[in-house]
């Protein structure tokens, strides 16, 4: 029996595994290897003697991505190339011998980190290798076969990418995007919490989330290039791939908002915690700046989202209520007192609405 902590570490792993995307995946992949073996006996000459590679050639093609499917085929086959080409030029002077062996791996690693090679590295010690120790007493026929199923099988599983539910990766940006947006409005709303509290605030969590929200925009950022990825030749890209470009004005729109919202963080803990720091909150400010908070973090939380009517009261509300704390820190200041903190803080909640109402 499988302790429980174990259990809770393995069954997300397993859910991760079998997902649908995955299932899928394996399903297409399986296809193309049975139809690759299916016709590698049809290849003409020595080729049919080799039927193992078709399937081979299919496992280097076939990738999440109709793109990488075509980059990956084609760098294998590269790579194939000029391992093979090595191998010729090593058996016209050595039998496969124990230096042989290593004169061919060595140079085809030392090529093979030749730049812009991509797949191709890993393929020329290999089919270098292949050709010198199993098609030795045949390297012309042997090598002939070796590409062509090879060629054969990245062929097939780049048809069964491209013909059968090619992959368009777009179901994660929303829950990504939506998630990130929650992550901000949290911070806010917690910051404006503390700015009503007695200081140090009860709670300060808030202030450690940075690397929380560096994490939730690099999650946006990922599930946006995955999907602009997989609508590169995509044949189901022109029917529902033409959200992406919304899809990358709003993940620019996240990064702009995360970087203002860590900004504000840092000049509020800073406020708080850091005596020597010079930076303040004046008295008669917090509530205003307490409010400004709020009603940004309502924004950022119907951006995207509910009807019209709604975002645009919520975008009123925060033009009022940042409009009032600059009102109350001109006052403030007209005292001698020190706004830097306040200001830092307003500037940047104005540029969270601009950033919102452009996004």
């Amino acid at each position: 029996m499988i302790p429980k902590p174990k259990l809770r570490r393995v069954l997300p792993a397993l859910r991760q595994a079998v997902t649908g995307h995955r299932l899928l995946f394996a399903a297409k992949t399986a296809a193309a290897a049975g139809l690759a073996w299916y016709l590698a006996p049809l290849m003409p000459g020595t080729a049919a003697s080799y039927p193992y590679y078709a399937p081979l050639g299919v496992l280097v093609s076939m990738h999440p991505t109709v793109a990488a499917s075509a980059k990956h085929g084609l760098q294998s086959l590269l790579g194939l190339g000029l391992g093979i080409a090595m191998a010729f030029v090593v058996t016209t002077v050595s039998t496969p011998t124990a230096l042989a062996v290593a004169v061919v791996v060595g140079l085809g690693v030392v090529i093979g980190g030749l730049p812009r090679l991509g797949s191709a590295s890993e393929w020329v010690p290999m089919a270098a290798l292949f050709v010198l120790v199993l098609g030795y007493s045949n390297t012309q026929g042997f090598s002939f076969a070796y590409v062509l199923q090879m060629a054969m099988g990245v062929a097939v599983g780049f048809a069964v990418n491209w013909l059968v539910f090619p992959p368009l990766h777009l179901e994660g940006i929303d829950p990504a995007i939506d998630g990130h947006q929650r992550a901000l409005s949290k911070q806010l709303e917690d910051m404006a919490s503390a700015m009503m509290e007695s200081w140090p605030p009860n709670h300060e969590d808030w202030a450690n989330r940075s690397g929380e929200l560096a994490r939730t925009a690099t999650a946006v950022r990922t599930a946006v290039q995955a999907a602009k990825l997989s609508a590169k030749a995509n044949p189901r890209s022109r029917r529902r791939a033409g959200r992406l470009g919304g899809d990358l004005a709003g993940l620019r729109t996240v990064e702009r908002l995360t970087f203002h919202v860590q900004d504000i963080t840092d000049v509020l803990a800073s406020v708080i915690w850091e005596e020597n720091a010079g930076t303040v909150i004046p008295e008669g400010v917090p509530r205003n700046l307490s409010r400004a908070l709020e009603d940004v973090a309502t924004l950022i939380r119907r951006w995207r989202h509910g009807d019209a009517e709604d975002f645009k009261g919520a975008l009123d509300d925060a033009h009022d209520s940042v409009a009032a704390l600059g009102g109350t820190l001109t006052e403030v200041a007209a005292e001698n007192a020190p706004v830097n903190a306040p200001a830092s803080v307003a500037m940047s909640l104005r540029r969270i609405i601009t950033a919102v109402s452009d996004g």
